[in-house]
């Protein structure tokens, strides 16, 4: 079971492309329907925010980050194994990274990547809704966010490597260097 921390009280999510599902899912969790970053999230305090690898996380993320690091699944486990020695110059993966008021399974800041080991549990509908908008907030930050189930990262190490090593050369090929 893949344990994500959600703080509520923070999380909100955007009112733009809101469905009726996503209306549901907030009201039933007490969301607000404004987005943190604004449409687009494009004005300068949120410029700020995406020169900073963390995005603005709080303290109690990293406390929290800590402590799931200690607590990995065996699937985020086994490909930490894997991303821990990645052979991409100049590239590096930080494991159960605090990002605003989230927390990756796994951050390149380099190629602006998150990865994301799924269970069972996030075939849930509600789960799969929050996850989408999970995914918008941070790719409102300029980030990509790839998710693999825990079955093709244990029984298909291989091709998941693959494709991270294609997302970060795609990634990082277009970034111009400062």
């Amino acid at each position: 079971m893949i344990t994500k921390i959600i703080i509520h009280l923070s999380l909100q999510m955007k009112s733009s492309n809101k469905t009726e599902d996503e209306s549901n899912f907030a009201a039933i969790n007490g969301l607000e329907i404004n987005s943190p970053l604004g449409v687009g999230g494009n004005s300068a305090p949120h410029q700020e925010l995406r020169s900073n690898m963390f995005y603005g996380a709080l303290p109690i993320h990293f406390e929290l980050a800590k402590e799931l690091r200690n607590k990995q699944t065996e699937a985020e486990q086994f490909l930490w194994d894997y991303l821990k020695y990645v052979d991409i110059p100049g590239i590096r993966f930080k494991r159960q990274h605090p990002i605003l008021y989230f927390i990756a399974d796994f951050y390149c800041h380099k190629a602006k990547l998150v990865i994301e080991i799924d269970g069972g549990y996030h075939n849930i509908p509600k789960q799969y809704l929050y996850d989408q908008n999970r995914d918008s907030e941070l790719e409102e930050l300029g980030l990509n966010v790839i998710r693999f189930s825990n079955k093709q990262v244990l029984f298909d190490i291989e091709n998941t490597l693959r494709t991270i090593k294609e997302e970060i050369q795609k990634r990082t090929s277009n970034n111009p260097k400062p």
